[in-house]
């Protein structure tokens, strides 16, 4: 698929609109459907800005604005709809009490999670969703949402407007960082998975 959208943006002779409409799109959908290639996406689009094909700045505030109301969409479904199916236990493997405790850990940490979320690739849904669960106000986490996006889409774009026709190389020291994350975030995560089942079975045998 990536290569599919790359050729196509490459032998068309698209207006600056399309650019900005893509981004937008690209920058919403990885938060709802993961995994997706946005950054590499979005970094091949910041190529087209070194061409002089489209400014940075609308590229800037149109891929920000897709992933802000991207990760809000997920919050608002964490908020709204997440509970139900909890209770509801339509997932045995998560139950009210598995999710206290991220709950309490984002009622107290939240919003600085928030701020890394968009340096954590893989994982942007899942935070978004949890922040959603959790007591965060909405003002607040649009507004530590949209810092994150800022900050991160402004590194991509850039990164890809300099380094132009060596895009591909940033994009694979960005796949290694993403996959370096998503290892650390699965040994976090089965170290707590395992600290659980101990805990239980000790109180269990008490």
């Amino acid at each position: 698929m990536l290569e599919s959208i790359i050729n196509f943006f490459q032998e068309a002779n698209l207006p600056a609109i399309y650019f900005m409409l893509f981004a937008f799109v690209i920058t919403y959908v990885e938060n709802i459907f993961p995994p997706s290639p946005s950054d590499a996406i979005l970094l091949f689009l910041g190529t087209f800005i070194g061409m002089d094909k489209v400014d940075f700045l609308p590229m800037l505030i149109f891929s920000t604005i897709g992933s802000t109301l991207g990760f809000m969409t997920m919050f608002w479904f964490g908020r709204n709809i997440g509970h139900k199916i909890i209770e509801q236990r339509r997932f045995k493997f998560i139950t009210p009490e598995t999710i206290e405790k991220p709950r309490l850990w984002f009622d107290k940490y939240g919003y600085w999670v928030i701020v890394v979320n968009r340096f954590l690739s893989g994982t942007r849904a899942v935070i978004s969703f949890l922040a959603g669960l959790s007591d965060l106000k909405y003002i607040n986490s649009i507004i530590y949402c949209t810092i994150s996006s800022i900050i991160w889409n402004f590194i991509i774009l850039y990164l890809g407007m300099t380094f132009s026709e060596n895009w591909r190389e940033v994009d694979k020291f960005l796949d290694l960082y993403g996959k370096i994350v998503m290892v650390i975030i699965i040994l976090i995560a089965l170290f707590f998975v395992i600290r659980y089942f101990v805990n239980k079975k000790k109180n269990a045998v008490q």
